[in-house]
């Protein structure tokens, strides 16, 4: 048993302690907000809404097909639809900030 073990247990709990004061934190803080600015809340319900609307056209376009190493790992056929469904998504969201960004650009320079 090491001598410093109280206190990395110690330190162990006033990590998890300011861990969740700061997830409080950050989910609190916005609720909050929201509620004195309801549009602000209806936009983020927008946007929560659109992702969901994207995972799910991504986990309909994702396959399933495992391979035999994928198998030795632990994957299995839904594990694998999750997997491509977040790679999909995560290209959806790629290719739309990308296309954004120039869209941004090319507005900024017109103007």
């Amino acid at each position: 048993m090491l001598a410093n073990d109280g206190l990395i247990n110690a330190g162990l709990w006033i990590f998890y302690i300011l861990l969740f004061a700061s997830i409080a934190t950050a989910v609190v803080f916005p609720l909050l907000h929201a509620a004195k600015t309801p549009g602000t809340f209806k936009k983020s319900l927008i946007g929560i809404g659109a992702l969901v609307v994207v995972f799910g056209i991504s986990y309909a376009l994702s396959g399933s097909s495992v391979t035999a190493k994928q198998m030795a790992m632990g994957v299995d056929e839904s594990s694998s639809k999750l997997i491509g469904a977040g790679l999909v998504m995560f290209y959806f969201v790629l290719f739309g900030s990308v296309i954004g960004i120039i869209y941004s650009e090319i507005s900024k320079a017109i103007k």
